[in-house]
């Protein structure tokens, strides 16, 4: 029953790293690895790290589910009646589908080739992983230390959501972080952090929902022992109950404290990965 806890610890890893901007695709990269488990089967593939984001889309749903009824219906009826107006559900709704198409296009270009450079699991591509840790931690560091952190979701403007709808696409390189990108730009563009986290967790759900479903059909029609579906489905409500706990957590984190501590985590775990790629882990 290894494949069974193996499965749950990573469901947690995804479920935490995915939403606390410390990168879930280096967790996920990284952490068979670290621990020295094998590799050639569920645990560790690709398919099965791509399948978790349906543990943490579950996660998304269940904390904004009313923002997103709210949300759908406002869209709804801007479409039907062709205007936008000064509702800011309507607003809001048509900025987080404006932001949601960069990530879509570059992920559906570039996403293969960065899967093949980056998803090896060679030396090289832990280092690389190394190296984007550090770059986003400190990228993160100073847009919080810079930021005005003055405005909220109302004055998120084209600008804003295009800026943090391209840095989404970013976190196609492991070690980026999705929510760590785009409160990253959230925080540039003078959003306070509770307003870059709540829009970044909005910004993750049609992408999520997407690359989830998308990433999922062969890992859900393959042929599987009693043991891996197992895992499978403990994979799964794993990253959904810490993903629920993690946006609770980053929520509360930021209405009062900096990101400081994560950057600071960024650094040191990539100092962790670089040390046991030059010890020949």
């Amino acid at each position: 029953m290894d494949i069974v806890f193996q499965a749950i610890l990573i469901g947690i890893i995804q479920g935490l790293t995915e939403f606390i901007p410390i990168s879930s695709s280096a967790h996920l990269e990284l952490t068979p690895w670290i621990a020295g488990w094998e590799q050639d089967g569920l645990i560790g593939s690709l398919a099965f790290d791509v399948f978790l984001h349906l543990g943490t889309l579950t996660a998304l749903l269940g904390y904004f589910w009313r923002d997103w009824i709210r949300l759908i219906a406002a869209f709804l009826a801007s479409v039907g009646e062709r205007r936008i107006g000064a509702d800011p559900d309507r607003r809001l709704a048509w900025l987080l589908a404006l932001a949601t198409v960069p990530a879509a296009v570059i992920g559906f270009v570039g996403e293969d080739l960065i899967d093949r450079a980056l998803h090896g699991g060679s030396d090289t591509a832990r280092l690389a992983i190394a190296g984007f840790l550090v770059v986003g931690g400190l990228a993160l560091f100073v847009a919080d230390r810079l930021g005005s952190r003055t405005r909220d979701l109302g004055h998120v403007g084209v600008p804003a959501a295009l800026t943090i709808g391209f840095s989404q696409a970013m976190a196609l390189l492991p070690g980026i972080s999705r929510s760590g990108a785009t409160i990253t730009a959230g925080l540039a563009m003078g959003l306070t952090r509770e307003a870059a986290a709540r829009f970044s967790f909005l910004l993750a759900t049609p992408i999520t929902l997407g690359a989830g479903l998308y990433g999922s059909r062969d890992l859900l029609t393959e042929t599987h022992t009693g043991p891996e579906w197992l895992a499978i489905g403990g994979g799964f409500a794993a990253a959904a109950l810490s993903g629920m706990l993690a946006i609770g957590f980053l929520l509360a984190w930021l209405r009062t404290r900096s990101v400081a501590v994560f950057s600071i985590y960024r650094l040191a775990f990539a100092a962790l990965v670089v040390v046991l790629v030059l010890a020949g882990r």
